[in-house]
């Protein structure tokens, strides 16, 4: 067992508790965010470091300082301590660890022992890596496995955070790999080409993406077969979205990229039921005289949107023919085999059209399952629900800032709170940008590194012990580092993510990736669902 660090002396449930360290202890050994549990009269706690400072026992020292070395060594072993602030968590049990983790609603009593968490101590918390906890990385100074509960996290909608460079995409990967565990399915709108095939890695080189790694599992769409080609990745399917098929909502969410006026906007609904299927080419064709009565469009208007929808023209996957309800039709049916799909966009990466795919394709999938779930739930038969469907976006900001969360499939998702099995991944380096509603709608926030006040904030927004949590998440290390906190966790904790890239990774993952059983593939061979 761990010798102790020192002594409980002061503290409260609300602000934490101050821990004074033993005299053998070096304050320099002790680091924000690592375990401790204290060992109190009744029961054990659990708890985060989440300042370190030091003290005197005479301020007098601090104003005549030493400048001989072995006066202050003396000094040092009889005047001078260190102090740690502790936010205690949980309780894992009476002293002799009879009990599950509950949250703490008391304090330990004066002079309590402290000491560092023990591998044990960490599995009784987060448990052990199995087919329902996926193994994301290590606590600070740690080696034991940090596992996350993935039936818990794909319950509700979740985030991951981190400004560029932080390793957000790594992180990213590992928690698809593990949604692939789970019973979910996972549809990923791969906007920078990260996912499906191949993946970059910093500096230079490329990585395996999640085909590579798991091809049963994993489907491919491109909306770019020329760049699929020149990558040499073979897609499952090329998308293709017709004219035909592009509603009114479509283009509502693109409002601020294409630089819609107000009006302009509102002239799309009742130009789209005056013109019918063919009404974008009809749009771009009218002049002011020519828009039937008795709609009203001032010519400057007319103008403004045309600009914005002739922006499409220059997207060659938008067909004349080709509907998108058969690409929205071609993904359910991966989907409802248990086959994870990647949408790569190639070289369309700019973000009105990333935009404009994944709102358009996740409203037409929202409402055939919405159709399948309400059919399941009238019938009562558990067995005709869809797998549980996580949508993965990335500059969540976009589609889920104050002005437009309300008019996007991705705000109704995050606030429905999977109600029809559906919920999302938001992958955003600017969280502040999301609204507030959404941000406090997400079960399980994950954040790297963040420099911004206002991001740290929107992060933490209605956490139990923000202010000593954003000590832990602004010492966060630039790189593969991060805070997790939220509905799939007991409790916050800072931890190295797992390593990525190398092939004891690769076999890592795919051990714990393990093929479905044999009556279950089974199951889903005989699965053929006609999507309405």
């Amino acid at each position: 067992m761990s010798k102790p660090l020192g002594l409980v002396v002061s503290g409260s449930l609300d602000t934490g508790i101050q821990v004074r360290l033993d005299s053998s202890t070096s304050v320099e050994e002790m680091t924000v965010g690592r375990f401790i549990t204290i060992e109190g009269e009744k029961h054990r706690f659990f708890g985060m470091i989440t300042d370190i400072s030091l003290g005197v026992i005479n301020d007098q020292i601090i104003q005549t300082p030493p400048n001989d070395t072995f006066i202050a060594q003396v000094l040092t072993d009889a005047s001078t301590y260190g102090m740690l602030d502790v936010l205690p968590m949980l309780t894992i049990g009476n002293v002799a660890g009879h009990e599950e983790p509950q949250p703490v609603k008391t304090v330990p009593c004066h002079f309590s022992p402290v000491k560092l968490a023990s591998d044990t101590d960490i599995e009784s918390v987060f448990g052990k890596e199995d087919e329902k906890r996926f193994w994301i990385g290590n606590p600070l100074d740690m080696e034991t496995k940090l596992c996350l509960n993935l039936e818990e996290f794909v319950k509700r909608s979740n985030g991951i955070f981190g400004k560029s460079g932080t390793g957000k995409t790594f992180l990213t990967r590992i928690m698809l790999i593990g949604i692939l565990q789970s019973k979910a399915v996972n549809l990923i709108f791969d906007m920078h080409n990260e996912y499906g095939d191949t993946g970059t890695k910093e500096g230079s080189g490329t990585v395996k993406g999640l085909k590579q790694l798991f091809e049963t599992k994993v489907a491919v769409f491109s909306l770019d077969e020329e760049n699929s080609s020149r990558r040499r990745t073979k897609p499952d399917a090329i998308v293709k979205i017709g004219y035909d098929d592009i509603e009114p909502e479509d283009i509502v969410i693109m409002r601020q990229t294409l630089r819609l006026t107000e009006w302009a906007v509102t002239a799309i609904y009742p130009l789209s039921q005056a013109f019918g299927k063919k009404w974008i080419q009809r749009t771009i064709e009218a002049t002011s005289e020519t828009i039937p009565e008795p709609i009203k469009v001032h010519e400057n208007t007319l103008q403004n949107l045309q600009r914005g929808l002739q922006s499409l023209n220059s997207l060659p996957f938008i067909q004349e023919q080709q509907s998108a309800g058969k690409t929205a039709d071609d993904i359910l049916r991966y989907l409802e085999r248990g086959t994870n799909v990647v949408l790569e966009f190639g070289k369309h990466q700019n973000i009105a059209t990333y935009m404009f795919v994944a709102n358009m394709l996740s409203r037409r999938i929202y409402t055939s399952y919405q159709k399948r779930m309400e059919n399941a739930m009238a019938s009562a038969e558990e067995n005709t629900k869809p797998h549980p469907l996580v949508i993965t976006i990335e500059e969540a900001h976009k589609f889920l800032n104050p002005e437009v969360a309300d008019q996007t499939i991705f705000g109704t998702i995050a606030r429905e709170m999977r109600k029809y099995n559906v919920t999302l991944l938001v992958i955003d380096q600017r969280p502040s940008g999301i609204s507030e509603e959404v941000m406090s709608q997400l079960g399980t926030k994950i954040s790297c590194s963040l420099d911004n006040e206002r991001d740290i904030d929107s992060v933490l927004a209605g956490v139990s012990g923000k202010k000593e949590l954003k000590g832990v998440l602004s010492k966060l290390a630039s790189k593969q580092q991060a805070l997790i906190f939220g509905h799939a966790v007991p409790m916050p904790v800072s931890f190295q993510v797992r390593e990525y890239g190398s092939a004891k990774s690769y076999d890592q993952f795919k051990s714990t990736n393990k093929s479905k059983t044999k009556s279950q593939a089974e199951e889903d061979a005989e699965t053929d669902v006609i999507w309405d």
